[in-house]
């Protein structure tokens, strides 16, 4: 194999790719990148046999072939060279000779009849969405998935198609994100992807409103994002029914400016860190809400105007759970709904109804 190819482009292909290889894996094979080099494109292939990244780059091809070679030397090699071009060589022995500007490498490489191939995924079930709404599904979604492996399947997020709606719902049992969104699709879908596959598909998508392709098997996921193709398995189990923890009924609703509520839990939840669970309390009040926090180096009080609909409410909450649904909020204003204060708040924000979050709020000692 033989190929010139430009340093920038290269490099950032190895990022791409290097995002579906595992630095802990068992499998020696699994912590390099598959390169193939043919018809003037070489194609770089990571996984950890879970989520497969696959990036193509046009070059110039002088010899086919293909080669394994250790993900993170090489893409620390490649990184660190001049923007110049770069030439990839491998001889019958497998040895990878990198030669660019003044600087040459020579690095051992593996056979890449040993590393293994991603599933093959036709696209019988497959929906079309614009890579800036699934780019805004996954940021204002995939942050509330478990990140502690005790319950799996809540580590990744459910999308369910029906009737050309798409809900993408992660939850953590202390949150819940679900956003709604049009599409065109034939077929009912209901699958659980894992939040890394989520989070990783966001990085690589570009900004705009081409679109992007996403396939489906009973056990795998593709998205299509044009030079690139990210393959993942699904994740096996029951969801949680998130319908029935979604409540459209409230005692109390709370109108607010977003950026003024968030900025004053930021300011709160710097006492708040001091504490045990980052906690915040909450007062709604005629035409303010009053957040303040303890701890035992001090107290913090804050007012907000706002406007209120139903009855005063006391509440508290882990200011981190209400800040990382806060942030993702485009809309210059939100709601906030409350039953009680044991019962999930539900924020929506005024001007985008097809998206909703759900805290928990955190048990208070009762005052005497």
């Amino acid at each position: 194999m033989k190929v010139k190819i430009p340093q920038n482009k290269l490099s950032k292909c190895i990022n791409i790719v290097q995002k579906g290889v595992s630095p802990k894996s068992t499998l020696p094979i699994l912590s390099g990148l598959l390169l193939e080099a043919k018809n003037n494109k070489l194609k770089l292939t990571g996984t950890d046999l879970q989520l497969g990244i696959t990036t193509n780059i046009d070059c110039e091809v002088e010899i086919e072939g293909s080669i394994v070679i250790e993900s993170k030397i090489f893409g620390d090699i490649i990184k660190k060279l001049p923007n110049k071009e770069i030439e990839l060589e491998i001889d019958d022995s497998n040895n990878v000779h990198i030669s660019c500007g003044s600087s040459d490498f020579n690095i051992i490489g593996q056979p890449a009849v040993e590393y293994p191939q991603l599933p093959k995924i036709d696209d019988e079930t497959s929906i079309e969405i614009p890579k800036d709404l699934l780019k805004t599904m996954i940021r204002q979604t995939a942050f509330a998935t478990a990140q502690d492996e005790t319950r799996p399947i809540l580590t990744g997020a459910l999308l369910e198609i029906t009737d050309n709606n798409a809900a993408l719902v992660a939850l953590d049992g202390y949150r819940l994100a679900l956003k709604n969104v049009k599409v065109n699709s034939s077929t009912d879908i209901k699958v659980v992807i894992p939040g890394k596959t989520l989070t990783e598909v966001s990085k690589i998508l570009e900004e705009d409103d081409s679109n992007v392709s996403i396939m489906f098997t009973s056990s795998h996921v593709l998205f299509d994002l044009g030079d690139t193709i990210v393959i993942s398995r699904l994740l096996e189990g029951q969801f949680l029914n998130y319908k029935d923890i979604i409540r459209n009924e409230y005692k109390s609703k709370v109108k607010i400016n977003t950026n003024e509520i968030k900025q004053s839990i930021e300011r709160a939840s710097l006492l708040a860190r001091e504490g045990r669970n980052n906690l915040v309390k909450f007062d709604v009040n005629d035409d303010k809400l009053t957040i303040t926090s303890n701890s035992e180096i001090g107290n913090v009080h804050e007012e907000i105007p706002i406007t209120l609909e139903g009855n005063d409410v006391k509440i508290a909450f882990n200011s981190k759970y209400m800040l990382d649904g806060l942030k993702v909020i485009d809309s210059e204003e939100i709601t906030l709904s409350f039953i009680s204060n044991v019962n999930p708040c539900i924020i929506n924000p005024t001007e985008d109804e097809n998206y909703t979050y759900l805290v928990l709020p955190v048990r208070l000692a009762e005052e005497h």
